[in-house]
């Protein structure tokens, strides 16, 4: 595969993540403002509190939409680690997007309900970029790279085709096999 291909290839597949990552993270926003909204109306609990509490409901469902849907191709070995560290950085992207909600309710006063709920999912698009870079990077690692596609075997050079197999049997010889090209599973699921 050309270099031009191969970062085609790469692009194809970043761009199914991050389209992957979209789609939970737009569930997980509709449970988040659902939550933050529903608090909001039927409870005292303040305007700050009441946006944390659904962050963290929208980080339980995120989890099983990032770890059974986006990155289900992902290494699983190590679920404790993977857990530990998505709720590390989950609780930072909690901080952030919470922060700008703070910043604006007690900084500056905007605290009425169109307000909350804009400075909410512009506190929500910071954190999905932190949360995109560490989840990616941290979390959900990739597999190693498995073997490279091998075409032909040491030593077999131009002339072993057929014929040159077949030259053991007139002989007596034991046959040598033909080699046979071993070939990878595209790692792209569509």
């Amino acid at each position: 595969m050309s270099e031009r291909g191969a970062l085609r290839a790469r692009l194809d597949l970043l761009a199914r993540e991050i389209a992957k990552f979209g789609v939970v993270g737009a569930v997980g926003l509709v449970v988040n403002i659902a939550v933050s909204n529903l608090l909001w109306r039927y409870t005292a609990i303040p305007t700050v509190r009441a946006g944390l509490m659904a962050t963290f409901v929208a980080i339980l469902c995120n989890y099983v939409g990032f770890r059974y849907w986006t990155y289900r191709d992902r290494d699983k070995s190590g679920r404790t680690r993977e857990l530990t560290l998505f709720l590390l950085f989950s609780a930072v992207g909690a901080v952030i997007e919470t922060g700008v909600l703070y910043v604006a309710t007690y900084g500056f006063g905007w605290n009425s309900p169109v307000q909350s709920n804009v400075f909410k999912i512009i506190g929500i698009g910071i954190a999905t970029l932190f949360r995109f870079w560490s989840y990616r990077s941290w979390v959900f690692k990739a597999l190693p790279a498995k073997e490279a596609v091998l075409s032909e075997p040491a030593g077999a050079g131009a002339g072993a085709g057929p014929a040159a197999a077949a030259a053991p049997a007139a002989s007596g010889a034991a046959p040598v096999p033909a080699p046979v090209a071993r070939v990878q599973a595209n790692a792209v699921r569509r």
